[in-house]
């Protein structure tokens, strides 16, 4: 059997790699990672005002420099039997582009704009714009929030053009349309970037754009002027199709043909966000519940459309027809912030050092905090009195949305410590998570295991053992250091007809699992104690009475 192979290009929020994969072995054949430059220097971003903002530049060098990177060590044979590429990005992470489909930042009377550059998801400027679009579309005909859990979010679509084109006169002047991150490199690979022609992702429209066949594609052109009449038209410059990940979105055009070396045939797909290619890099499977654990967290589930697909579940991120797998219903949760919280922490701690001591003293002493907190808090007890923490650093992301939150610390006192307050923090995150698999079984849907992928999980037993505590169930780890990537590359390979399915490719391509970690009895009751304890806070601090958990026997 003829070799082939194929690429996957994951854009997280630091840096973008590309994975070349045998599409009939899943061996990685080579591998490569860039990190954004500008947005290593923080540019365009103001943390004090949640305003985070990427240059398409970054993405664009990122491209070509990581598959350039995958392949210069590869057999100079793999390089003509390349089949396909696929995308995956962070989102909701939109831009304003022009009639061609070009970011407006690519333009030089907006390459300092921040307004004209990609929104990254993270961006919570929206959050205004994201309370009146949830206040119209509850008391509208029509609930276009009804599939993305009832609460539109400001990290989504709608809520960042809104803001964008209040605050931007001459974004409002230039922006034709709008266009996703994974739409518009997947686009611009093959050369095709018209926003009215080219191929729109089902998971980005459907989960954060309000997508959905119900509502013959987006809401009504009514619906959007009366929220405000800067939208006014919008809807006929978008979309009304969408496309599954995979599905081709063209061809590699013979300009990117050139520039990374192959040949112009091979299929582009579809893109779709990072961490539903990560789920079926992960191996998903029907009621497989597939954290993504990185700064922020996506939880992914997805289930037969017959047995699930008439429930609207409460609070999450959208329930999408076709947003992992094709016949599948697939769901999303997840928490704003997850390792942020402890890098906000390290931050916290290293500041005073840089200021002091200077950047080299701080940077060594940043390498080797998380691991010597994690490891000084794996040492200690845990009790009914220990300090209990919010995870609401950035927001809450699900259950439902609400990022004008903040964390809360609670039970200090003069015998408080870093590792003490280390490890509150990484119990509440493991709370939020718990939070999050109790919505999706009081909603109806049965969560039979758990995958976990990503930095987090890889890097941190002491986080990984505390959140199988907290749930109450084993967690498989996923061996691929990078499934986004993997999940990409799978996708690539149905795109470009190697697999039949996502399932075939899965079986054929898949890594496997290298790590378990089973609840500890003695922890559980514990931590079912403290969990109460951090609903109880968390009511406190929203203003609202505390969410009723489940039986620790329930989860």
């Amino acid at each position: 059997m003829k070799n082939q192979y194929v690429l996957g290009v994951d854009f997280g929020t630091d840096s973008v790699r590309a994975l070349l994969v045998n599409a009939h072995t899943g061996e990685t054949v080579g591998t490569h990672v860039h990190e954004y430059a500008r947005w290593k220097q923080g540019l365009y971003c103001d943390p004090e005002q949640s305003q985070f903002r990427q240059h398409p530049l970054d993405y664009l060098e990122g491209l070509e420099a990581t598959i350039t990177g995958a392949l210069a060590n590869a057999p100079a044979d793999v390089r003509q039997q390349v089949a396909g590429i696929s995308i995956d990005t962070t989102g909701s992470t939109p831009v304003a582009v022009d009639e061609t489909g070009l970011p407006l930042a690519l333009r030089p009377d907006f390459a300092e704009n921040p307004n004209g550059m990609f929104i990254l998801w993270k961006d919570h400027t929206a959050n205004r714009e994201a309370d009146e679009i949830n206040q119209l579309a509850h008391h509208w005909d029509t609930d276009y929030t009804k599939y993305v859990g009832g609460i539109y979010s400001s990290e989504w679509f709608w809520a960042k053009i809104l803001r964008t084109l209040r605050v931007d006169e001459a974004v409002r002047q230039h922006a034709f349309s709008w266009v996703e991150h994974c739409d518009w490199i997947s686009a611009t690979l093959t050369g095709q970037t018209n926003p009215l022609t080219l191929r729109r992702s089902r998971c980005a429209a459907g989960h954060k754009a309000l997508w959905h066949d119900e509502f013959s594609g987006l809401p009504s052109d009514e619906f959007l002027t009366q929220l405000d009449p800067l939208l006014a038209g919008l809807r006929d410059r978008l979309f009304t199709q969408t496309y599954t990940a995979d599905q081709p979105m063209g061809t590699l055009s013979p300009d990117w043909a050139q520039k990374l070396g192959l040949p112009a045939g091979v299929v582009v797909g579809v893109g779709a966000f990072d961490a539903h290619m990560g789920a079926v890099g992960a191996e998903i499977e029907p009621y497989a519940f597939v954290r993504i654990m990185g700064t922020s967290t996506c939880d992914i589930l997805m289930a037969p459309n017959e047995e699930i697909g008439h429930r609207l579940i409460r609070g999450i991120c959208g329930q999408v027809d076709g947003s992992v797998a094709p016949g599948m219903l697939g769901m999303e949760a997840g928490q704003s912030a997850f390792g942020d919280v402890y890098a906000w922490f390290a931050r916290l701690l290293t500041g005073p050092v840089r200021d002091l001591l200077g950047p080299e003293a701080a940077d060594t002493l940043n390498r080797q905090l998380i691991p010597h907190l994690s490891e000084q808090a794996s040492r200690l007890p845990v009790t009914e009195n220990d300090l209990i923490a919010l995870d609401w650093v950035n927001g809450r992301r699900t259950p439902d949305a609400n990022h004008t939150l903040k964390g809360a610390i609670t039970g200090l006192n003069l015998g408080t410590d870093a590792a003490r307050v280390f490890k509150a923090l990484v119990e509440a995150t493991a709370f939020g998570s718990r939070s999050i698999v109790d919505r999706f079984i009081q909603e109806g849907v049965p969560i039979r295991k758990v995958i976990a992928i990503g930095g987090v999980a890889k890097k941190s037993p002491f986080v990984m053992q505390t959140l199988a505590d907290v749930l109450n169930q084993p967690i498989q780890v996923a061996q691929s250091d990078q499934a986004c990537a993997l999940g990409a590359a799978m996708c690539a390979s149905v795109a470009a007809g190697v697999h039949p399915s996502l399932e075939s490719a899965q079986q054929a391509m898949g890594s496997g699992f290298d790590a378990q970690y089973q609840p500890r009895p003695d922890r559980v009751a514990l931590y079912e104690t403290l969990y109460q304890k951090y609903l109880k806070l968390g009511g406190f601090v929203e203003g609202t009475p505390a969410r009723q958990p489940l039986a620790a026997s329930a989860v």
